[in-house]
């Protein structure tokens, strides 16, 4: 029998997926402000340094900021700020963290 993949195409298994690394990312700082780089690195899947661009993006635009404690950093995510793509402005990055489910962690 042959392989089908996720829509039915024979032969064919997407590996892609809706979120980008970015809201990856974005989700996971939002859920714990404290993760370390490796940590963050490690649950999406990506390098170390793929990590810290996708921060500094975040962090250029205004979405993120990095607070620098010690030796660790711990991020605020500004969940007034609005989505950037025409298709979806009119939403902010809070109510897709919220659509998400996304929760802070206490501790």
């Amino acid at each position: 029998m042959a392989d089908v993949g996720d829509f039915g195409v024979v032969g064919r298994v997407d590996t892609w997926t809706f979120f980008t690394n970015h809201a990856h990312i974005l989700f996971l700082v939002a859920a714990d402000p404290d993760l370390r780089v490796r940590d963050l690195a490690i649950r999406v899947g990506i390098t170390e340094r793929a990590t810290q661009r996708i921060i500094a993006d975040l962090s250029e635009v205004g979405i993120l900021s990095v607070e620098r404690l010690g030796r660790r950093n711990r991020y605020t995510v500004n969940h007034g700020l609005h989505l950037r793509h025409p298709v979806e402005a009119h939403h902010t990055v809070g109510e897709l963290i919220a659509w998400m489910g996304v929760t802070p962690n206490e501790g």
